[in-house]
């Protein structure tokens, strides 16, 4: 493992471009979520918070309506390393999330800590937004995933 990314996280139903991308930064030993490497890996737009980034994951959970990545700026890895102000932004961000995007019920996660024991690619802190699409065929599989993560 690299000192920011976890190559073999990448084995959940994921697209093999997702484990690609992965790699290439594992090479490249950077992190992928720090402000000055974020632009290079992850194509979707993202807004910019006094602690926090938020966009939509380029690789969603299949089948997600929506899939929202909370990355904070600098480069942490646990959640005692959150101040108050920041945990403070990080609720606020998530009621204007689920408010702005009509999220009726949905899952939070948050990936912290040594990635062998979160299942995170990406040893930096950040929260994901999920919410499943119980329509689509698929449904049993994102809910089975995030039952077991929770």
């Amino acid at each position: 493992m690299s000192k920011f990314v976890n190559k073999s996280n990448t084995q959940l139903p994921v697209r093999d471009e997702y484990a690609k991308v992965i790699s290439k930064i594992a090479d490249d030993g950077v992190c992928p979520f720090c402000p000055e490497h974020l632009a290079e890996y992850h194509k979707k737009p993202f807004e910019t918070k006094k602690f926090w980034v938020v966009t939509d994951n380029m690789y969603p959970y299949k089948p997600s309506l929506h899939h929202r990545l909370i990355i904070h700026i600098e480069h942490i890895t646990h959640i005692d390393q959150v101040s108050p102000p920041a945990w403070h932004e990080l609720m606020e961000i998530f009621i204007k999330e689920v408010a702005d995007r009509k999220i009726t019920g949905g899952t939070l996660i948050m990936r912290f800590g040594e990635t062998k024991f979160t299942g995170a690619s990406v040893s930096h802190l950040h929260a994901h937004i999920v919410q499943s699409n119980p329509d689509d065929p698929a449904y049993d599989k994102v809910k089975g995933l995030v039952m077991r993560i929770g």
